[in-house]
């Protein structure tokens, strides 16, 4: 059975960060402990219940992705066993399946996001202006259509509590550099050409994702933090996809769609989340972790 963690406490580790749903511990040798709770941010909030075992499936599901890409791009995974840097007394099975040791990298202070299909903000966007964070796109394009070509639309990273804000490239310019900003969004569209072809091939469409990365001391560019998994990206059925509607997904649309019947103005802090949701969007998550990578979750 997965287990349940909605904060991490490993006394003698020092904990740099915890975000919407990773704490992050440095350990010796430039090196981290990420570890995967079962937290659920919509809306750029964190909401008070968890989902069993998510943390599980996001990094597990993040692990399958990393092998898989790593002849594009390398990651922050070190391979090392996450029970021998543990602090001694905790319980190993708490972190095993939702833990990573990876280097500590230097974050590149944008989120790449690559977009396959017209949905969720850049739909908000292209509705208001024919275009998606500064990109002229046809007109006449409807909800949840395919573009015609994927495109890279970076975003600022917001502080936890704050909401993400779409970038124009030559923003992402001015913050980064032209050859880095050029290598992160070409590195994205790789990805995720990469991973759209082999996801469609086991009946998902994976309409829109955001990946982070970091670079060495010696400037080398890696992936890191999670990867296409359902907190990061748009999982459609290819079965029940159709133009013009929100398509069903895998991923934590199923609680953002329920969230948007509350009133609620979507700032902290987040309501209670019933349990028949919370069961709901376990199993869309334990389902794309079977259909993509071949991983059972009981």
């Amino acid at each position: 059975m997965p287990t349940t963690l909605l904060q991490s406490e490993l006394p003698g580790l020092d904990l740099i960060h915890r975000g919407k749903v990773r704490d992050v511990y440095a350990l010796p040798g430039n090196r981290l402990l990420m570890v995967a709770t079962d937290r659920l941010s919509a809306f750029d909030v964190v909401l008070p219940d968890p989902i069993p075992g998510k943390g599980e499936m996001l990094c597990q599901i993040s692990n399958f992705w990393f092998d898989k890409t790593a002849h594009i791009v390398p990651n922050h995974l070190t391979h090392e066993s996450v029970a021998s840097v543990l602090p001694a007394g905790v319980d190993v099975a708490l972190y095993d399946k939702r833990a990573v040791v990876t280097k500590r990298l230097k974050p590149v202070p944008v989120e790449a996001i690559a977009r396959g299909y017209l949905i969720g903000s850049g739909w908000k966007d292209y509705k208001a202006t024919g275009s998606l964070c500064g990109i002229s796109l046809p007109a006449g394009l409807q909800q949840a259509q395919q573009l015609p070509e994927p495109i890279f639309t970076p975003s600022s990273k917001a502080a936890v509590g704050d909401h993400d804000e779409n970038i124009t490239f030559d923003r992402m310019i001015e913050l980064v550099g032209e050859e880095m900003a050029n290598k992160v969004r070409d590195t994205t569209l790789a990805i995720y050409r990469f991973a759209a072809a082999y996801a469609a091939e086991r009946g998902i469409i994976i309409a829109d994702t955001k990946f982070e990365f970091g670079t060495d001391e010696d400037g080398t560019l890696y992936v890191m933090d999670e990867m296409l998994t359902p907190d990061s990206s748009r999982f459609w059925p290819a079965e029940e996809y159709k133009v013009g509607i929100s398509p069903p997904s895998y991923d934590k649309q199923f609680v953002r769609d329920y969230l948007e019947t509350l009133d609620w103005n979507k700032t902290a802090p987040g309501p209670n989340v019933p349990a028949d949701v919370i069961a709901g969007t376990a199993a869309k998550y334990a389902e794309a972790l079977d259909r993509l990578a071949g991983i059972r979750i009981d």
